[in-house]
């Protein structure tokens, strides 16, 4: 039944992926579109100490419309951000549920949407923020709902895009006596702490149609930062739409500038063309090929003046009233431990890479941007979680990640999916490891 499975799987696992992190510092979840009820159970804090008996509520949601005897159990897996109920209603996975007469379940990610373990985000309970103890969240929550709802005897399937597919490939591996089967979408199962290929990747698919696009955006880009050694404030506070007038009063000032911009043609070419209408999206007609079609107008003044004009029209899609650029604000947000609906989305992916590393610099030379070096990215962490998160103590913390991975070698069956614009399939399966393991590489067309 998994290779069967996994044929079915094959097609449409690309419509899992939401992007390892929203790349956009301010970015929000989308509102689901549609009521779902959501459930609740008893979780474990720490599933490695057995002295420590605390628990606390774990969301979930359920859609069995489609059950039939004998049918499998969808098992999607939340990741760093709220679980959307929208897919309890949508998406290409409730097509096969149909056809497989599968229950559907999806299970929020500890720390993320309303799933808090911890009565606040200090830096001392994030201890409990890690990939080891979302596994293990995922394994307590299935055996308390195959003993609950019946579902002992039924073939398990785990589904998750991105850093949801990394633990989906990593939950066959490590508990395969609950889990059949697992598709992986855009899945980074190896750990880096400088991804200077992210940026690699974007020009290349900035570069597929327009071949001189990420040139023009390199220029653009320079001449930002030649405005910023000029202390030009109020022009670019101006031209992109600032939520207020730019402050630099430190080299993390600029950085973050330049790099909040560069996040928005990131964003783009991450969830070019994607299927994210039904969870409540508003920008998903923005793509490269419009980015690019702008980039090469020359009716809109020269390479700076269109890479405004790329911004405005962003940020207009987006629904955003200006672009916040305050990097004293930013870090001040993210140093708030309390609950909130910022705390509890975009900052925890930031808290949650330290695990991984994965920072998106701008070191190598094939790439559209400037001034985002390594160093900001690890100065950044420093900044809001103390000076002990520095480059020694982020590398550390990725070793012991990537040395977790190898011991979870990959013997069960899997899909991989991957488009081959999305820069995380660098750090993915991209090739058939066996008969039951299987990389697919999806081309896209713009």
């Amino acid at each position: 039944m998994a290779r069967v499975l996994l044929l079915f799987f094959v097609c449409f696992g690309s419509s899992l992926c939401d992007g390892f992190i929203k790349k956009h510092h301010r970015r929000q979840a989308a509102p689901s579109l549609v009521p779902v009820e959501e459930y609740w159970f008893v979780q474990k804090l720490d599933h490695f100490s057995g002295a420590d008996t605390r628990v606390w509520k774990q969301r979930y949601f359920v859609n069995d419309s489609y059950v039939q005897k004998g049918g499998p159990v969808f098992l999607m897996i939340g990741g760093e951000g709220p679980a959307n109920p929208a897919w309890m209603t949508s998406g290409a996975w409730l097509t096969y549920a149909e056809k497989l007469g599968a229950l559907c379940l999806m299970l929020e990610h500890r720390f993320y949407g309303k799933s808090h373990p911890t009565k606040d985000m200090s830096t001392d309970n994030l201890r409990y923020l890690s990939s080891q103890q979302a596994l293990a969240d995922i394994a307590h929550f299935q055996t308390i709902m195959m003993e609950s709802l019946g579902l002992a005897e039924r073939k398990w399937v785990a589904l998750g895009g991105s850093y949801p597919g990394s633990l989906a490939a990593w939950y066959r591996i490590k508990y395969p006596h609950l889990v059949h089967m697992a598709v992986a979408s855009s899945a980074p199962v190896k750990a880096l702490v400088d991804f200077s290929g992210y940026l690699e990747v974007v020009q290349l698919a900035l570069a597929r149609n327009h071949s001189d696009c990420p040139k023009t955006i390199k220029v653009a880009s320079e001449e930002v930062i030649n405005l910023l050694s000029h202390k030009n404030y109020k022009k670019l506070t101006a031209d992109f739409k600032l939520c207020e007038l730019l402050e630099i009063h430190s080299s993390m000032d600029e950085s973050f500038f330049i790099d909040t911009l560069a996040e928005y043609i990131m964003n783009v070419v991450q969830y070019n063309m994607d299927n994210r209408e039904f969870e409540g999206v508003k920008d998903t007609s923005i793509t490269i090929q419009v980015v690019c079609d702008i980039m090469s107008n020359n009716s809109l003044g020269d390479s700076y003046d269109r890479y405004a004009t790329v911004m405005r029209t962003i940020t207009e899609m987006n629904g955003e009233r200006c672009i916040d650029a305050s990097y004293k604000k930013y870090t001040q947000d993210f140093k708030n431990a309390t609950w909130t609906p910022v705390s509890t989305g975009d900052s925890g992916c930031i808290r949650h890479v330290r695990n991984f590393g994965f920072f998106q610099s701008s070191d190598s030379t094939a790439q559209p941007f400037s001034g985002i070096p390594l160093s900001y990215h690890v100065q950044q962490c420093s900044d809001i979680f103390g000076p002990e998160f520095n480059l020694s103590m982020i590398t550390d913390s990725v070793q012991k990640t990537m040395s977790f991975m190898e011991d979870l070698k990959y013997k069960a069956a899997t899909s991989f999916p991957n488009g081959l614009i999305d820069p995380w399939h660098l750090l993915g399966i991209n090739s058939d490891l066996s008969e039951d393991l299987i990389a697919v590489q999806m081309e896209v067309t713009f």
